[in-house]
C-alpha cells in the first residue's frame, strides 16, 4: 500500500471534472424532457433522457430568456451546452446554452398511439363502466405496502365508514409493476372477496408513473368482472389505467372519498328518516282518529227512527207537489200548444223566405253562367277563323297558286342549286299540275 496513491473524494471528483471539462468541447445532445421545474429565480432544471440513460441539465435564466417555445415534460428536445461536474452533488451536468424542440418525446409517442389504439378497440367506452355499490363491505386496494398513498386512503376510509380492507402488495414503478398489479386483479377476481378494487399510488414524474401506461395492464382492468378505480399520481396526471378504469380519482384521498360514503352524512340522514317516520306515524294516528269520529256521525244519522222520519216527511212533500202539478196541467198543456203553433209560423215563413231567396239566386247565377259561356264560345270561335285564314295563306298550295313552283329530284324537295348538276331529271310541282324537264345548265349566284 505503500506506493498506491489514494484520493479523497473531493480529489478524484476534481479529476473527473477536469477531465470532461477539458477534453469535451460543448455538445448537442437530443433527448426526451422529463422533471422539468422552472425554479423562481428563473433558471430551468430538467432531466434529458433516452430508453437507456439519463442526463441531468441546467438552462439558467439569461441563457433561457431567447426560447421560442414552452419546453414541457415529454417533448423532445434538441439541446446545446458544455458538460460539467457538480462535485458537491457528485453527478455530472449538461449546462445548456440553446435549445430548439425535435418533436414529441418517445414515451409520449407510445402513451398517444396505444392511448388511440385502445379507444379504437372501445376500452374507454362509458357503457362498459360499471357502477360502484353505495355501501361497499370490503375494498381490495392493490398498492405499495409502504406508501404515502395506501396511509392516506386507510385514513380516510377508516374516519369516513366502517369497511374492511384488503391489500395486496404490488410494485407501483418500473417494469415490473405491471404484472404485479395484474395478479392482484386476478386474485381478488378469483376470490370475489372484495366489492371492487383500488389501484393507487402517489405522485412522480412521467416516468415514474409510465408502468400504468401498460397495455397488458389496461387491458386487465377492462376484463375485470369487479368494478375498479384508478388513483394514480396527481390531478394533473393521467395514464391508461384512468382510461379504461371504471372511475378515475385524480388523487389517493379523492378514491378513498369517492370509495365510501361519509358516516356522518348517513347520521343525519337516518336521524331525518327518523324524525320523518315519527311526524309519519303521529299523523297517521291523527287521520285514523278522525274518520273514526266521522264515522259515528254518520251512524247516528242513519238511526231507524230517524231514517224513518225523513222517509215520512219526503213522502208528504212529494204528495203535496204531486197535486199541484195535476191542478196546473191544463194550464201548462194551452200554454204549451200556443207557444208550438207560434213556433211553426216563424218556421214556415222562415224557410218560404230562405227558398224564394235561393231559387233568385239560382237564376241570377244561371243567367251570369250562360252569358259567360257565350261569350267565351264566341271568342274562341272568331280566334279559330282568324287562324284558320293565316293558316291556308301559309300553306304550300296558296303559295304555288301565285306561281311559285317546287322542284324535286328522285322525290327529294329541292332547297339549293348545290343539289343540282347538268343532265339530270327534275319533277316540277305547279299548283295545278306536275311537269318532267331536264337540266340544260347550272349557274349559281354570287
Amino acid at each position: 500500500m505503500e506506493n498506491v496513491i489514494i484520493y479523497s473524494v473531493y480529489e478524484i471528483t476534481r479529476q473527473v471534472r477536469q477531465v470532461i471539462e477539458t477534453s469535451l468541447q460543448p455538445v448537442f445532445v437530443m433527448g426526451e424532457i422529463s422533471g422539468f421545474i422552472r425554479h423562481s429565480s428563473g433558471h430551468i432544471y430538467f432531466n434529458l433522457k433516452d430508453e437507456n440513460a439519463t442526463l441531468r441539465c441546467t438552462f439558467f435564466k439569461g441563457a433561457n430568456a431567447s426560447l421560442t417555445f414552452q419546453p414541457a415534460d415529454g417533448m423532445q428536445v434538441i439541446c446545446f451546452g458544455k458538460l460539467t461536474v457538480y462535485e458537491k452533488g457528485g453527478y455530472y451536468n449538461l449546462n445548456v446554452q440553446k435549445m430548439q424542440e425535435a418533436g414529441m418525446g418517445l414515451l409520449q409517442q407510445k402513451f398517444e398511439q396505444l392511448k388511440k389504439k385502445l379507444e379504437k378497440e372501445g376500452l374507454f367506452a362509458a357503457e362498459h363502466k360499471k357502477p360502484l355499490p353505495k355501501y361497499p363491505d370490503r375494498i381490495g386496494i392493490i398498492t405499495s405496502p409502504t406508501g404515502a398513498a395506501l396511509q392516506d386512503i386507510i385514513n380516510i376510509i377508516k374516519r369516513r365508514y366502517p369497511v374492511e380492507l384488503i391489500v395486496y402488495p404490488a410494485l407501483v414503478q418500473g417494469s415490473d409493476a405491471p404484472p404485479q398489479i395484474i395478479q392482484g386483479i386476478r386474485y381478488f377476481n378469483k376470490t370475489r372477496d372484495v366489492d371492487f378494487i383500488i389501484i393507487t399510488r402517489g405522485g412522480g414524474s412521467q416516468e415514474d408513473l409510465f408502468c400504468f401506461n401498460d397495455e397488458a395492464l389496461a387491458r386487465a382492468i377492462y376484463a375485470s368482472s369487479l368494478p375498479v378505480i384508478s388513483a394514480v399520481g396527481h390531478e394533473i396526471d393521467f395514464t391508461l389505467a384512468d382510461f379504461v378504469a371504471d372511475l378515475r380519482a385524480p388523487t389517493p384521498s379523492a378514491a378513498a372519498e369517492l370509495a365510501v360514503p361519509d358516516k356522518k352524512d348517513l347520521l343525519n340522514l337516518l336521524a331525518s328518516l327518523k324524525k320523518r317516520l315519527d311526524l309519519s306515524v303521529q299523523n297517521n294516528f291523527t287521520g285514523k282518529r278522525t274518520p273514526l269520529l266521522n264515522l259515528q256521525l254518520e251512524l247516528a244519522k242513519y238511526h231507524p227512527e230517524r231514517v224513518w222520519r225523513g222517509f215520512q216527511q219526503r213522502f208528504d212533500m212529494a204528495e203535496m207537489a204531486l197535486n199541484n202539478a195535476l191542478k196546473q196541467l191544463p194550464e201548462k198543456r194551452l200554454q204549451f200548444e200556443m207557444k208550438a203553433n207560434n213556433i211553426m209560423q216563424q218556421l214556415n215563413s222562415r224557410i218560404e223566405l230562405c227558398l224564394a231567396k235561393s231559387k233568385a239566386d239560382c237564376n241570377l247565377t244561371w243567367h251570369q253562367l250562360n252569358e259567360k259561356i257565350n261569350n267565351q264560345l264566341q271568342c274562341k270561335t272568331n280566334r279559330l277563323n282568324s287562324l284558320s285564314e293565316i293558316l291556308e295563306q301559309l300553306s304550300p298550295r296558296s303559295i304555288q297558286s301565285k306561281g311559285w313552283i317546287m322542284a324535286f329530284k328522285e322525290g327529294k324537295l329541292i332547297s339549293s342549286i348545290k343539289q343540282v348538276s347538268e343532265g339530270e331529271n327534275l319533277s316540277l310541282d305547279f299548283a295545278d299540275g306536275i311537269a318532267e324537264t331536264t337540266v340544260n345548265k347550272v349557274e349559281k349566284r354570287e
